[in-house]
């Protein structure tokens, strides 16, 4: 669900502006190349344990701590973030996630998640492009969405793939990775952890 409206800090630029540099026919081959690759299937997680309920672990206040590495899987930013999670209805729930940055600055997100007739989720956000899109199977969550990334004076569009997997009834662990042009850019490791296990 991944998370971050300062995301252009945590990139840096040389990737960014080399990512744009990248002829049409090269970015075409590195993502046909990508997609050949084996990919995680959901299913594979379908009789995992415990089964995740979005209304049960989301509600109430969660706490999350996590690190963005780049390609080379060196440490760019840590963070630590606070949700709260509340409902509207029996099919919305609405995080509103507050990020406090190593570097002491401060970002906020407030994403609402609505559940499909199908049991399948969709998520909007200030600057997710469309609808983010998740399936719940077993333990595990899958989610997908296009972030609009601002550096500098520019937009660029980011495709995230989030794998959230609930590891107890109090605690979910994240990790996001983050493409341009079907390449790599860096990943996000994030815990989260329930601290009102009583709400309901």
């Amino acid at each position: 669900m991944s998370k971050f409206n300062t995301l252009s800090n945590m990139i840096g630029k040389t990737n960014l502006s080399t990512m744009t540099k990248f002829g049409t026919g090269l970015a075409l081959s590195v993502t046909l190349l990508i997609s050949g690759c084996a990919t995680q299937n959901i299913q594979t997680y379908q009789n995992t344990t415990p089964t995740l309920d979005m209304h049960e672990f989301f509600l109430g206040q969660i706490d999350g701590w996590g690190m963005f590495q780049g390609r080379s899987g060196e440490v760019k930013k840590r963070f630590y973030v606070d949700i709260n999670a509340t409902h509207e209805g029996d099919d919305v729930i609405v995080l509103d996630e507050k990020f406090s940055w190593a570097d002491g600055s401060n970002s906020q997100r407030i994403w609402r998640l609505t559940q499909q007739a199908d049991g399948s989720w969709k998520g909007t956000a200030g600057d997710v492009i469309g609808e983010a899109t998740g399936e719940v199977v077993g333990n595990t969550l899958h989610w997908q969405y296009l972030l609009e990334l601002p550096v500098d004076d520019k937009t660029y569009k980011v495709n995230f793939d989030d794998w959230m997997y609930l590891i107890d009834q109090d605690v979910m662990l994240n990790r996001s990775v983050m493409k341009k042009f079907g390449v790599e850019l860096g990943s996000v490791t994030l815990s989260l952890h329930r601290n009102n296990t009583d709400a309901k």
